[in-house]
């Protein structure tokens, strides 16, 4: 379910050295399966383990996921990485705003979480997100834009440059090209 590099092992035990007996540490997803995910680690003490945590055994602790976050947190990667100028925890959690479909799922299913988890937290930067439509017959992916992207004037090179060719290589033989319905003239929709 979750990795644990062996530095962010250390990390913990060094950090958990200074808690009560018996503390281990919590990750978790606030808000999983939506668009404004977030993934945090916390400390857990013994009285707030709940019966229906996921308990996972490392060397010195233990790491307790919750019940609503565990199918989120499949393929999860906890890392502690030390640079010149300091030191940095990180979480990547691939699943942690869609959870991961099944190969043999319809194609708009696929689509759709290729788009939840990797199209859509690069337009996050820009307060912008996509979603899809439908699939028509000859393979097109029908999307539309939100947020900061509806009435951006770059939509056209992130539709074609970024997001067409990100699926074109995800969806081989499966999918031909995408298209935009997003109104885009500015009006009462726009986002700015």
């Amino acid at each position: 379910m979750i990795t644990i590099s062996e530095s962010a092992q250390t990390h913990f035990r060094e950090l958990l050295s200074r808690q009560e007996a018996g503390t281990n540490i919590r990750v978790f997803v606030v808000n999983p399966g939506r668009p404004n995910a977030e993934c945090g680690v916390s400390y857990a003490p013994q009285d707030s383990v709940e019966e229906s945590d996921v308990r996972l055994n490392f060397e010195g602790f233990d790491a307790l996921v919750d019940a609503e976050s565990a199918p989120f947190l499949h393929e999860a990667e906890i890392d502690f990485v030390q640079q010149e100028l300091g030191s940095q925890l990180t979480l990547k959690a691939p699943n942690a705003k869609a959870q991961k479909v099944a190969d043999d799922a319809e194609l708009i299913e696929r689509v759709e979480y290729v788009i939840q988890s990797e199209v859509n937290p690069q337009l996050a930067s820009h307060g912008g997100q996509v979603m899809v439509s439908e699939i028509t017959a000859d393979g097109i992916a029908i999307l539309q834009f939100g947020g900061g992207c509806n009435g951006c004037s770059m939509v056209d090179v992130t539709l074609k440059e970024g997001i067409e060719k990100q699926l074109l290589e995800h969806f081989p033989g499966e999918l031909n090209g995408v298209r935009d319905i997003t109104e885009h003239s500015r009006g009462e929709h726009s986002y700015y």
